[in-house]
This record gives C-alpha cells, structure tokens and sequence, in this order.
C-alpha cells in the first residue's frame, strides 16, 4: 500500500513572523557588535564594515543555511509537517565576553605604545584567536558533549552564563535605557509586554520589531532642532549621517584572515593569556545549545546532536577565518518560534538577509538608522532570560550555588568600568598607586579584594564556574568532587590564571608564573599565592569530610515488617 505523499512547506505565514523575531534579534547583536567595538576596542569603522561584518555574514548564511535545510531533512524523514528549524545567529554573551574582556583589554594595553591604529589590529586579531579556539572548542565538543555535561554541574554552566547575563548584559543595557530614557523606556515597556504578557499586538505585529520601530522613531523625533533643547543633549540621529553612510554602500567580499591569526602566533602571550575566557566560552556555547535542541526534541521535533553541535562549530571556525571574532549560537527558544508557526523559511531567509546587508556595505546604514538603545531592551530581556534560565532549569536546591556565580561578576563589573571612570575624569590618582597606598583607598577599603576576585584577562569567568560547581557539589554532599574542583582552582591560581594580576597605571594586565615585575609607585602587582594556599586547604577540609562521610558508622533503620517491644514495656 503506498503512503500518502508528504509535503513540507517552503514558507508559511508564520515563517514571516519568525523571521521578524530572529532578524531583530541577530540585528540588535550586530549594532552591539559595532557599538563594543567602536568604543571599548577603539577599532576604526573600515575595519569592522570590511572585515567583521562581513565574516558575520558568512557565519550567519552557513549556520542558517544548514538549519534550514535539516527541518526539510527531518521533517521528511519524520513525517512531520510542524516542523521548525533550529533558530540560530550570534552568541551575545560571547559579544560581550570577547569585545569587553579581550579585544578591549589588547587595545588598552598595546595603545600606549604601539599607537591606537596598530593596538586596535591586534585587538581584532586576538578577538579572531578566541573566536578560532572558541569554535574548535565546539566542534570537538560536538562528540563528546554528552560526557562534558555529565563532568560539571548544570548550575556551575549556567551561572556563568547568569553571571555574565546579569553583570554585562542585563545591567550595562538598563543603564543605557536609563541614561536616555525617551528613546529606550517606552520600546522596554512594549517588550515587556509582548514577551512577559505574551501579548498580541494588533495585526500580529512581533513585540521585538515593534519595540525597535518605536525607540528609533522616538529618536529621530527627538532629533528635530525643536526638541533637542528638551531632549538634554545633540541630537542622537544625523541626517547627513545617513546620506554618508547611503553613499558609501557598495559590494564587500569576504576577506580571508589565515594571515592575521598566524601572525598571532609571534605574541605567543595573547595566545595564553584570554584562554581563561575562550575555552570556558566555547564549552558553555556547547552545552547551552545542547540544551536547546534538547528543549527542540520536547516541542517534538528531533535533530541529530552530533552534527547540529558540528555545524555550529564550524559556523564559528568560518566566522574566525573570515574576519568575525565572535562566536555564533543555536539560540533558546525553540518552541516560542514553533509557537509562531515558523518552519525552515524563516531560519534560509534570516541567513540570506545578513548576507546580503553586509555584503552590500549596508553596516554603516543600520547604525545610522538605528540608535543602540532602540535595540536596548531586547538585548536587556536577553540578559534578564539567561538569569531567569539559571534558576528555573537547575534543581530547586541548587539555586544557592547559582546565587554564588554573582559576586565574580559584579566585582568585574566594577574593575572593568573604575579605570575607565578614572581616566575619564582625569583622577588625581591611579589604580595602581590606590592599591600601592591603602591609605589613599580609605573609602574603599575592599578594592584589592575586587581586583583580586576579578583577576586578570577575565579570570572570573573559570573563578565563577569553580565557585558555583564546588556550592553545587556541597549541596549534594557530593564533597569529593568539591574537593577537586578547589584542587584545581588551587593549582590554576599558582600558575597565575586566576586571581593574579598587575597593574599598570588604570590597566589590569596578566601576572603568570614565570613573570616578573619591576617595583614602581606606579606598577601594582598580586601573585595570589595565598590564594592558592586557601584553594588547597579547603580541598583538604572537603577530602576530610568525604573521608569522614565514608567511614561513619550509619545505625541500620528498624525492620519494620517485625513489631518490637520497648525494653520496658509490658507484655502484651
């Protein structure tokens, strides 16, 4: 008997509304991107529109390409029409990471001496060595995600990524809503209630486009001569900006970049010195999207791990190889896009649209169009997602480990955003001579402890993973894993990938092992060997009670098939 014969749609109505959603989100990562390079890694426009922009392009087209086609494959093979691609684009949390705690860190260091034009290469060239090592990373990962998941505890994974999501996405973006409020209050209100309230707005309109349609009108309202005086400030949108950037439109082929990550290899310092940041980022990019396809397979439709894993690997590899030093993602939120009634459509579409923009040079026209705080509450809600997600997919009891991931983030919050303030205001005072003279930091009397717990190159990010998996593993009485886990941050710390730092001036620098340091009033150095003392007597303290736990004599509980009598009790 012949089956009846099966047909999957190339496009749907609901493909429209899915490509809206994942359009504005990738969107909004892009002008994060130009927005993070701009002004923390001092990185000229040329380079980022002719060089990061378009390997994000050919990042996005692979990784939504493939997607797409997968729902056909698997919708085929399962008989199942309903079937919604993977949604895909750019990892926000890596934008973050990478831009703020890299490439900005790179071009600080270097622009005193080499000049701001050749620091800010070489912040683009480590940018593009985190992201190789970063989808290396995820597509080996792809093989053995399983057995890396069942290694670290689910909320040591996703506190770091609550960490990150709290300190430098969440709060960084509501500041910025906050700081012009006419442009980012009212598109957060309209989030708000599209995406707390599941709200529909009128003609079906998705809540994320509305919001950026709303803040960018409201900024180009503002910029009216008129009400500028009431606005507080310039203009936030330019005319002649936009003319300029209508001019400069014009095709941009991908640039292959095998010569600039080789060069890399000659500064063999940068190559060691972020991987406490771009090894923990790729094995968190596997696991969270591991996850995601797993939330896929509950909302029915199944994708084979290993090369939906693989492929996102390679997206990242071609991202890193064509100029792009930021990883991409299988995004959460499957089912609100199969909610949407979304099928493969949206996921070609979404991969044919950023090719097409930054191909053509469109860039600098989206940044002229657009302001970053119309986009501000989307990548907020974002930051606020990943935070909720921390606490409502981990066990109930674990939600105390969780809570510890928070301090390592907001101490970097802070190291990261004082000497920039200091430097700003011209402060009398530098970090290096406040931490040399505690006399002088009277006020705040714990700002070694905030450098210390922040560390250098973002060493947090692996001192929040240990933190969180050695609460977790406390929780569970599970004290000779926690005992490991304080053993190797013990023996990563008298390496100096943790903890350690020197400070030189208002820039946070490495201080490894095998370094050493000049004394200086304004040089301020910490080895953290005491640090690792501490990390090795609580190993000691938790092997002690792991000891104790297994040779503790446990009472048998009464047989309560058979009856007994209290000693002094009457017969019966």
């Amino acid at each position: 008997m012949n089956e009846t014969p099966f047909r999957y749609p190339i496009w749907t109505r609901g493909d429209l509304d899915g490509f809206f959603g994942l359009m504005v989100d990738n969107l909004v990562q892009v002008l994060l991107i130009i927005d993070l390079c701009t002004h923390a890694a001092g990185l000229p426009a040329e380079l980022i529109y002719t060089r990061i922009l378009p390997g994000v392009a050919v990042s996005l087209l692979i990784g939504n390409l493939f997607y797409g086609f997968q729902a056909h494959y698997v919708a085929r093979r399962d008989r199942n029409a309903a079937c919604t691609a993977l949604p895909y684009g750019v990892n926000t949390p890596s934008v973050v990471a990478y831009a703020l705690f890299i490439m900005a860190p790179v071009y600080q260091s270097y622009r005193g001496t080499l000049g701001d034009q050749t620091a800010a290469t070489l912040a683009w060239k480590a940018g593009l060595w985190a992201c190789l090592v970063s989808g290396i990373i995820e597509f080996v990962g792809a093989f053995v995600a399983e057995r890396l998941r069942r290694v670290t505890p689910r909320a040591a994974l996703l506190g770091v990524l609550a960490a990150v999501g709290v300190a430098f996405i969440a709060t960084d973006f509501a500041f910025r809503i906050f700081t012009k409020p006419l442009i980012g209050m009212v598109p957060l209100a309209i989030l708000l209630l599209a995406y707390f309230s599941r709200y529909r707005f009128p003609l079906g309109l998705p809540g994320g486009c509305l919001a950026v349609v709303v803040g960018t009108a409201a900024a180009w309202v503002l910029s009216i001569p008129l009400l500028a005086g009431w606005y507080g400030g310039d203009a936030p949108m330019s005319v002649a900006a936009v003319r300029g950037a209508w001019d400069g439109i014009g095709a941009i082929l991908p640039y292959f970049c095998g010569r600039e990550l080789a060069s890399v290899l000659e500064r063999p310092e940068l190559v060691l010195r972020f991987l406490t940041i771009s090894v923990p980022m790729g094995l968190l990019n596997v696991l969270a999207s591991l996850q995601n396809i797993e939330s896929a397979e509950a909302g029915g439709d199944r994708f084979r791990t290993a090369p939906s894993l693989a492929v996102n690997g390679v997206s990242t590899v071609a991202a890193a190889l064509f100029g792009s030093c930021f990883p991409t993602t299988i995004y959460i939120g499957h089912p609100g896009w199969k909610a949407l009634g979304a099928r493969a459509g949206y996921s070609i579409l979404n991969g044919a649209f950023f090719t097409a923009c930054f191909l053509l040079g469109l860039g600098p026209l989206l940044r002229a169009v657009i302001p970053i705080e119309a986009g501000a509450a989307i990548v907020m809600y974002i930051g606020v997602v990943i935070v909720a997600q921390a606490f409502q997919t981990t066990p109930r009891e674990h939600a105390p480990a969780v809570a510890l991931s928070f301090f390592p983030g907001m101490a970097a919050l802070l190291i990261v955003n004082l000497p920039l303030f200091m430097a700003d205001t011209g402060a009398a005072r530098t970090l290096a001579e406040l931490l040399n003279a505690p006399a002088a930091s009277a006020a705040v009397p714990v700002l070694a402890g905030m450098v210390t717990l922040s560390g250098a190159n973002s060493g947090w990010i692996v001192v929040t993973l240990i933190l969180t998996a050695v609460g977790t593993a406390l929780l569970d009485r599970h004290y000779r894993a926690a005992a490991l886990w304080c053993l190797a941050a013990s023996l990563l710390t008298a390496v100096g990938l943790l903890h350690a730092y020197r400070v030189d001036g208002n820039v946070v620098r490495e201080y490894f092992l095998w370094q050493t340091v000049e004394p200086s009033p304004t040089t301020a150095a910490y080895r953290a060997g005491t640090i690792a003392v501490c990390y090795a007597l609580a190993a000691l303290l938790f092997a002690g009670a792991d000891r104790r736990s297994r040779t503790a004599i446990v009472p048998e509980p009464p047989d309560v098939g058979t009856p007994t009598t209290p000693p002094d009790a009457p017969p019966a």
